[in-house]
Order: structure tokens, then sequence, then C-alpha cells
């Protein structure tokens, strides 16, 4: 198995008062994942008591999805920074359900 060199670009967690955890980690690859058209590897999470709530993540063959609660669906990636927004604007959007 062969291994790519990455860059780490972000990595950050917060456990915030409520007790909710928002982690994020993105690499910068030097070719994109299968299933991927873009060069990032990717792992957004929002969650609290060992439950998944809001996910964005890439994996190998799999491509671009969310997950929010239960529910998988595609995600089309346009940037790192829309990524980011897009999912800040689904926690904002669970945390007000």
């Amino acid at each position: 198995m062969q291994y790519m060199a990455a860059a780490l670009l972000a990595r950050a967690k917060d456990v915030r008062d409520d007790g909710s955890i928002i982690e994020i980690v993105i690499w910068e690859l030097p070719q994109p994942l299968p299933g991927s058209t873009h060069r990032y590897k990717y792992r957004l999470y929002y969650g609290a008591g060992g439950h998944s709530r809001v996910r964005y993540d890439n994996e190998r063959g799999k491509g671009d999805h969310r997950h929010l609660g239960e529910v998988e669906c595609e995600y089309s990636f346009g940037s790192i920074e829309q990524l980011l927004a897009d999912f800040q604007s689904d926690v904002e959007r669970w945390e007000q359900s």
C-alpha cells in the first residue's frame, strides 16, 4: 500500500459549555482521493454524547458527503471556504431545531 504525502491545513477541536464537540481536520493531498475531484481530505464533526449530529467527510472511493443525524447525502464540494460555511450553517440549523 502506498501512502500520499499530505499537508495538514487545519486541525481544531472545541468542547463547548453544553458538552457538544466541534472538530475540524483538513489535509491537502498531492492528488485527489478516488471519488473526489479536489485535493483535500477533510472531516468536520459536530456531536454530543457520542452521537454525531452533523458530519462532513470524504472517504476514499465514496467521495464528498455529509451526515445530518442519521441521514447521509451527497455534498458538492466547491472550496474550503464554502465547506466551512456550509458546515457552520448546518450546525446552526441543528442547534435551532
